[in-house]
């Protein structure tokens, strides 16, 4: 890491107390990547964020006495490939047929061009970063005292950091178990206008988090938290977040329980996800913009179409194997998605990578993975950061071959 003096890194020109430092750092992951199953057919793409999602950030702290520090981190998204700060997934704005069929959908073929309309609008919307925010990954202030720290800003929720830790790849390539739940989304990863209270003692973290919608204070609300333990030979961690939509109902609800053991000359890693969303989010504007098209009755029953189709309530359920080879690494996962509502749309993948350490900072990486699309699922590898999409067809399987270069700094 270079250590510089606050301030300095953004060209500023006043002062700076000897106490307070701040840290650049990043990452740099591209590679090749081949995905098959696509309408278009099989894929090759040179892309970015393989095993992490590139970045730069700046972090700082300050010891302000008393047991009290001031802190900050601000993490800036990358597309190593195009240079952008966002991108789409592989199949475009795409959506599965279940919801881009009028018939899927339990509606009147007569309804498919309007049905088509909506499934284009919120095919749009798929990717990562569209909005070209600056500070995409995270950003947020915050000051530790004796008794805990205090975060306020965009921030990564307490389920997905359990999720993440007891994640065979620590969501790290298309073998990650989110990979098979990424539309709908199983669980929130990030949130803007949030504030949290996080703790360590000893072996032991905890943290709870409550988030604001930006427009309304009293609908969109967001309640997360969870507590992991880290031992020497095994760790274990308990999550739950829960948001409401635009309405102020109970939207996406997810509670994560993983754990970790050491077995063998390796490490054993599982975990279970429970999915719940009867009202999802973010679909109130169909019958808004299809009322002046097709008349209001008619709008409404293509929108509650939709809001069937996005309902979730699935379990996910995720084993591996991390297993040190000298200084490098092989992992092998297996995670199944089980839709546990009308449409069965169940997802398994597994696969292996393996991690060929140059150094400390750069390594190699070799990702092969197998999506096993059942019934209506239509799920497309993407990797740790970008979404894979979806296939060409419900029941159609997909296989990923990445390799790529990942350097630190």
């Amino acid at each position: 890491m270079k250590k510089i003096f606050a301030l300095a890194a953004l060209g500023a020109t006043v002062p700076v107390a000897m106490a307070q430092n701040v840290q650049l750092y990043g990452i740099a992951d591209a590679g090749y990547s081949r995905v098959t199953g696509l309408r278009g057919g099989t894929q090759n793409q040179i892309v970015s964020g393989i095993m992490e999602g590139s970045r730069f950030g700046l972090k700082g702290s300050e010891d302000i006495g008393g047991g009290f520090r001031a802190l900050f981190t601000m993490e800036h998204r990358l597309e190593l490939d195009t240079g952008s700060t966002g991108t789409r997934p592989a199949s475009g704005s795409q959506l599965p047929d279940r919801f881009s069929n009028a018939a899927m959908l339990g509606l009147f073929p007569a309804l498919q061009p309007a049905v088509s309309g909506v499934a284009a609008n919120i095919g749009s919307t798929l990717g990562v970063n569209l909005p070209g925010r600056m500070w995409d990954r995270q950003v947020w202030v915050g000051l530790v005292t004796p008794v805990g720290a205090i975060l306020a800003g965009r921030q990564y929720t307490p389920g997905y950091e359990v999720a993440a830790t007891f994640d065979t790849t620590k969501t790290e390539s298309s073998l990650s178990g989110g990979q098979i739940g990424s539309f709908p989304p199983t669980i929130d990863i990030r949130l803007a206008n949030t504030v949290a209270y996080r703790i360590v003692q000893g072996p032991i973290s905890a943290a709870l988090m409550y988030g604001l919608h930006e427009n309304d204070p009293a609908t969109g609300r967001f309640v997360g938290g969870n507590v992991i333990y880290k031992g020497a030979k095994f760790s274990a961690g308990v999550a739950h977040n829960t948001r409401e939509n635009e309405f102020g109902q109970k939207s996406l609800t997810t509670s994560v329980f993983g754990g970790t053991a050491d077995v063998g000359p390796g490490t054993a890693v599982g975990q279970v996800m429970l999915i719940k969303d009867k009202n999802p989010s973010g679909l109130s504007s169909i019958r808004t913009a299809l009322t002046p098209l097709t008349g209001a009755a008619t709008a409404l029953v293509v929108e509650n179409a939709f809001v069937r189709a996005a309902r979730q309530d699935a379990r996910l359920y995720h084993v591996g194997y991390r297993l040190p080879v000298g200084q490098h690494m092989l992992s092998v996962a297996y995670s199944y998605l089980d839709d546990r509502l009308g449409t069965n749309s169940d997802v398994a993948s597994y696969g292996a990578v393996f991690t060929y350490a140059f150094s400390k900072r750069t390594d190699l990486n070799i990702v092969l993975t197998h999506f096993n699309n059942k019934n209506l699922a239509q799920a497309a590898p993407g990797q740790a950061g970008f979404l894979g999409g979806v296939t060409a067809s419900a029941g159609t399987d997909s296989n990923n071959f990445a390799v790529g270069i990942r350097h630190r700094f």
